[in-house]
């Protein structure tokens, strides 16, 4: 098994450096609409945690434009990336490699959330706080979309 077999680990911690949420709400949305993860997902399979993550991933879209929202290089914005790369990077590597994919996962997405918060600042600065995040908004799900559809498959009934 190469490196490559990571690529979407690593992927979707990129997507976790911009919004924590997100990963898990897209892994949540492809399970409660069929699809199966390569790699073990259990917590997802619950509906109490499927659906709050899926809340949680809409909430922090609108929490995200406010301005007392926090940066995501605080303590517990770090905690959360740390988190959702780690379950969704497990699940998107390959069975038997979930430890692996949650590491490279991990290594992606905080590294990057500096270099993201680096570049919404510039945003902020030339186009405002809710422009600039609505932006963000759009290309971190896409990003996440794609990454998820492209790793998971149909669940065989």
């Amino acid at each position: 098994m190469n490196l490559r077999s990571l690529l979407p680990s690593a992927l979707i911690g990129a997507v976790a450096s911009a919004r924590s949420m997100t990963p898990m709400a897209t892994l949540a949305t492809a399970r409660a609409a069929g699809r199966d993860t390569p790699g073990e997902l259990m917590l997802l399979d619950r509906p109490l945690f499927k659906y709050g993550a899926m809340a949680m991933g809409v909430g922090e879209l609108f929490g995200d434009k406010m301005k007392s929202a926090p940066d995501r290089t605080v303590f517990l914005g770090l905690l959360a990336r740390v988190m959702s790369a780690g379950i969704a990077g497990a699940a998107l590597a390959p069975k038997g490699r979930e430890s692996a994919g949650a590491a490279v996962a991990v290594a992606t997405a905080v590294p990057l959330a500096y270099l993201t918060l680096a570049g919404r600042k510039q945003a902020m600065a030339k186009i405002g706080q809710t422009r600039s995040g609505l932006i963000e908004d759009a290309l971190i799900v896409a990003a996440g979309t794609a990454v998820v559809a492209l790793s998971t498959h149909r669940a065989l009934d």
